[in-house]
């Protein structure tokens, strides 16, 4: 008899908004419908029904003894690096037998970027995006905000991504909350930059409160400036994308394959303007004082990943 595939659960943040914590329950129970093999919850870690506990609970009454935990964030901030772990542990105390993997947070994922270009299409409206057009369009990603740097700096590290290749004239970022720069001090950069035609970006999964606050902050300060140009982007939302995402963090989290950062790896990933680099041969570099290696003067400067693409761990 085989095993069955461990649960997967889905652990999301929490909201005072009603409407993006009923976008977080539909989420997980279309991902139960499109995984009719594998027991399906989610829960919060605060602010809205149901509690993550209630959801192990869920899946303990259905017979699950191990689980992948999969943190429905876009960056690993103090929930996810301890939050949801500290409600894991507690939940293997209540629960003797249980067993749990736990994945990584989503983002940046190129396919996520994929669906951020969408929503800045859609704020720009139809039409042909020609470069000349992209070209004027300075985007204001704005991030949750987080007193972790580390979180903060995985936002400005989306804008890069979602910079490259893609013919904006820029991609600056600004936070909602607990970080500098807020909303219209990142607009009055983007001014200073010589913006003409602003779009503001949040990156956020679901509608809420702060996406809210992004809309109305943007709004404000629009209406303060009439002379700018300044449009307001949707939320990431529930997209297909999304929904695969989770599913390739489960498997990443089942199969123990935890790498290091290799989603945004340019010799992986088809990024806009180097998809001619996916598959490379790697090269080493020869040091000159690396006594036995031929010294050709070549360098292979286009062609080191700084990591082995064995990924061992």
């Amino acid at each position: 008899m085989t095993t069955p595939p461990p649960a997967l659960l889905i652990a999301g943040h929490g909201t005072r908004d009603e409407a993006g914590a009923e976008a977080f329950r539909d989420f997980v129970r279309e991902l139960g419908r499109r995984h009719p093999e594998l027991p399906v919850a989610g829960g919060f870690i605060e602010l809205s029904p149901p509690p993550l506990g209630d959801a192990v609970a869920e899946l303990v009454e259905r017979g699950v003894r191990r689980f992948a935990a999969v943190p429905l964030m876009l960056v690993s901030a103090g929930h996810a690096k301890g939050d949801i772990p500290a409600a894991l542990s507690r939940e293997k105390e209540r629960h003797p037998g249980i067993s749990y993997s736990y994945g990584r947070p989503l983002g940046p994922h190129p396919a996520l970027l994929n669906v951020l270009e969408r929503r800045l299409d859609e704020a720009l409206g139809a039409g042909a995006r020609t470069p000349e057009d992209l070209a004027d369009v300075t985007v204001l990603l704005v991030g949750r905000g987080s007193t972790d740097p580390d979180a903060n700096a995985e936002v400005y590290k989306a804008a890069r991504l979602l910079w490259e290749g893609r013919g904006y004239a820029g991609v600056e970022t600004a936070f909602v909350s607990l970080a500098a720069p807020d909303v219209p001090s990142g607009l009055d950069r983007c001014v200073r930059l010589g913006a003409r035609r602003i779009v503001v970006l949040p990156y956020f999964l679901f509608t809420g409160i702060l996406p809210d606050r992004v809309r109305q902050q943007t709004e404000g300060w629009a209406a303060a400036h009439p002379g700018v140009e300044v449009r307001s982007a949707d939320v990431i939302g529930p997209e297909p994308e999304l929904l695969d995402l989770v599913m390739e963090r489960y498997e990443e989290a089942v199969k123990g394959d935890l790498r290091m950062n290799c989603d945004s790896c340019v010799y992986r990933i088809a990024l806009p303007g180097f998809e001619d680099k996916v598959g490379m041969p790697q090269q080493p570099h020869f040091h000159p004082d690396d006594d036995g290696h031929h010294h050709d003067g070549h360098h292979h400067d286009g062609h080191h990943h700084g990591h082995s693409h064995s990924h061992a761990r």
